[in-house]
């Protein structure tokens, strides 16, 4: 059983949910202190989840990531997005035209159409190669079929090792206003996707450790989940001031995050 740990709010903390890219690493690069921190919050007996919201690489891809530069984690206690989205695919029966990243199109061997006659709905991941005029043409005409518009995610921008550059958001918003389909978001900042991760922790029991204040923060808290800032990865200075509520902790990195976190335990 997961220990209890009361905050200095009273609140009790059992579960820590964790962003991937941005907060545990950007690309094939750990953020400052991570490695050890995670170790540390590992051995605490905290139950721990990873939910991220990347979508260029399936689930296998990205464990063997993240096992690489040098973290101990469990494929099973990673929740992605493009899983999520695979599940949702699955349970509705849908074939839709897939604009994801090679490496992700693993996790839907079998699902996808195999061209625009076939497809019945579209499905948006990060998928740089796809963003051109030809796919989003394509996407276009599925969807002014009848079809649904499902978003994996719609983050805006990320951080890679060159600097920002743009999230899947801004594509799907152009579909969106090409066609009047109104997208359904299946990641983060979604209810239902914070509520998967939780797996019947009460909200007020939970933290969520992530580097994109409206995806990982605001999301969170929108269910009662506190939320840490981190300022890494896509963070930019005032991030903070631009949620209601604001975040319940802003820290310089993942690494500080979590000793703010075991302070609390031995403090309990």
């Amino acid at each position: 059983m997961a220990k209890t740990i009361i905050s200095k709010m009273g609140k009790r903390v059992r579960l820590v949910l964790i962003d991937l890219s941005g907060t545990l690493h950007i690309e094939d690069e750990p953020t400052p202190g991570a490695v050890d921190a995670l170790k540390r919050l590992q051995q605490s007996s905290l139950s721990l989840r990873f939910v991220t919201n990347t979508t260029k690489e399936s689930r296998a891809r990205l464990h063997g990531r993240l096992t690489k530069i040098g973290f101990t984690v469990q494929p099973e206690d990673i929740l992605s997005s493009l899983w999520a989205a695979r599940e949702l695919v699955e349970r509705r029966g849908l074939r839709p035209l897939l604009l994801l990243d090679a490496q992700a199109e693993e996790d839907f061997t079998g699902l996808g159409a195999s061209g625009e006659d076939e497809a019945d709905s579209v499905l948006v991941g990060l998928a740089p190669d796809k963003f051109n005029y030809k796919e989003l043409n394509t996407a276009f005409r599925v969807l002014n079929k009848g079809g649904p518009l499902i978003a994996i995610h719609q983050g805006r921008y990320y951080k890679r090792s060159d600097g920002l550059a743009l999230g899947p958001g801004p594509f799907v918003k152009g579909l969106e206003y090409a066609t009047n389909v109104k997208p359904e978001v299946v990641g983060k900042p979604s209810e239902l996707f914070f509520r998967t991760a939780l797996g019947g922790v009460p909200a007020d029991e939970a933290v969520m450790i992530g580097d994109d204040v409206r995806d990982d923060i605001d999301g969170a808290q929108q269910v009662g989940i506190r939320g840490y800032l981190v300022q890494t990865g896509k963070y930019r200075p005032g991030d903070e001031t631009t949620i209601n509520p604001t975040p319940h902790s802003v820290v310089p990195s993942f690494a500080e995050a979590v000793e703010k976190i075991l302070a609390e335990a031995a403090a309990s």
